[in-house]
């Protein structure tokens, strides 16, 4: 670990007396392993810092400009804001999960009808109050280790997330949305923090949607989703990002999968002024099945950093990982994804591939796939693919009569398609199709 001397200073030094406040305040009825639990993570990233450029792994992504800023990490649960629903929500009929700068939402759908034995809630309430056994299994335990200093910083501060949790067997029929909105005109720092449970067998659809409304001021998301998918239990667990400029959104899944499970995930960012997604999927069991996909958009000056790391532990596993971007004008993106196989993991079946258009001469992709491998009999391959529009099938399209803009926007629809086609909610599906060619008209 590099010297953090230059790091700390990056750390708005009222960080760390408002931690000390929420310890002393809205963290002080909690129970003494989750303030024990906090406060060792803020030690360690106080320790660690705020990565600079020098560390490997944030070598093109200037987190520090992120963090320079006048935030607040303690914000009011209250507020004025009303949510319109109809306008946020991808799913009419989805369980909903409403979260205003990391706070519950009153009007969160939290009476719908559910499977005996299924918790579908907020951490602060069924959480730590209803479930607090389950909190404390199963808290932290997929980032055993995971020294990522974001991901302490978010175990540190939170205050609220989903709480999910899917006994053996069990299998809502509604989608599960959970609606993540930025408000305000202050700048803040919020930390949400998911823990998902699929036990035995169960099986759920899970959608995430960060949006703003109303954001007049610079706002760092820092998130952290822990996903658990027992044995013979399916998760299609989807992350649309749609935030405006304002928004600064750091976001972390880390997976851990047992034997004959399948884990299904799409990361679609179409928005934020500066986004990273860290992912990080382990198979603990054999005969694992999991599928990385992701796509983004970007202009003008944004930036979209996406981190993958799948672990395979054990033998006869599979893993798919498919990122695409669209880039014009000045922005940048970055793929950097990691496919890791152990010396036991036999029959590993791994596949990873990165494709980027660029719209720009100014737009920027960094990609760096990678494959570490000590076993002997596997299949595992990586590729990556950098360019323009294809100008044949430009000509062609235009030729049978297409203007230029219409063409090119066809052409870009189907280079996304690839990652849309394999959503398995057609409500989200026909939504960010929508919204996907909203946002091609560059």
């Amino acid at each position: 670990m590099i010297a953090t001397i230059e790091n700390k200073k990056i750390i708005p030094a009222r960080l760390e007396g408002e931690f000390q406040t929420l310890l002393g305040k809205t963290f002080a009825s909690e129970p003494d392993w989750l303030k024990k639990a906090r406060q060792q993570a803020f030690s360690a990233f106080l320790e660690q810092g705020v990565p600079s450029r020098r560390h490997e792994e944030y070598k093109y992504t200037d987190v520090r400009k992120v963090f320079a800023g006048n935030f607040s990490c303690i914000h009011n649960e209250a507020h004025t804001f009303t949510p319109d629903l109809g306008k946020l929500s991808i799913d009419r009929d989805s369980i909903k999960l409403i979260f205003v700068n990391g706070w519950l939402y009153k009007e969160s759908t939290l009476d719908a009808p559910l499977p005996e034995g299924v918790v579908i809630g907020s951490m602060a309430n069924e959480g730590l109050l209803v479930r607090n056994d389950l909190l404390r299994n199963y808290l932290g335990r997929s980032l055993d280790k995971n020294n990522d200093p974001f991901v302490l910083l978010n175990t540190a501060l939170w205050f609220d997330g989903a709480f999910i949790y899917l006994p053996a067997g069990s299998r809502p029929e509604r989608t599960i949305e959970i609606i993540h909105i930025c408000t305000g005109g202050t700048e803040l720092l919020a930390s949400p923090r998911h823990l998902i449970i699929a036990e035995e067998g169960a099986e759920a659809r899970i959608i995430e949607h960060s949006v703003s409304a109303e954001l007049e001021k610079k706002v760092i998301i820092n998130s952290v989703a822990e996903v658990f998918v027992h044995e013979n239990a399916r998760l299609n667990y989807y992350k649309i990002q749609n935030e405006n400029r304002n928004a600064f959104h750091l976001h972390t899944t880390s997976a851990v999968q047992k034997r004959d499970s399948h884990f299904d995930t799409n990361t679609v960012t179409l928005g934020c002024d500066w986004v990273r997604n860290n992912l990080n999927i382990s198979l603990e069991g054999e005969n694992c099945d999991t599928h990385l996909n992701g796509l983004f958009i970007a202009a003008d000056n944004q930036h979209t950093d996406n981190h993958t790391r799948v672990y395979h532990g054990q033998p006869h596993c599979q893993s798919n990982q498919l990122y695409k971007g669209i880039l014009g004008e000045r922005s940048t993106g970055v793929f950097n994804g990691k496919i890791y196989v152990e010396r036991d993991a036999q029959k590993t079946n791994a596949y990873q591939s990165s494709k980027n258009i660029l719209l720009s001469d100014d737009a920027t992709i960094n990609t760096k796939p990678e494959l570490e491998i000590y076993a002997d009999d596997v299949k595992c391959s990586h590729g990556s693919s950098t360019g323009k529009i294809d100008e044949d099938a430009l000509f062609y399209l235009r030729s049978r009569g297409l203007g230029e803009e219409s063409a090119r926007k066809l052409l870009l629809q189907a280079f996304a398609a690839d990652v849309l086609d394999t959503i398995r909610i057609d409500s989200l599906k026909n939504y960010l199709e929508a919204l996907v060619t909203q946002k091609l008209s560059f």
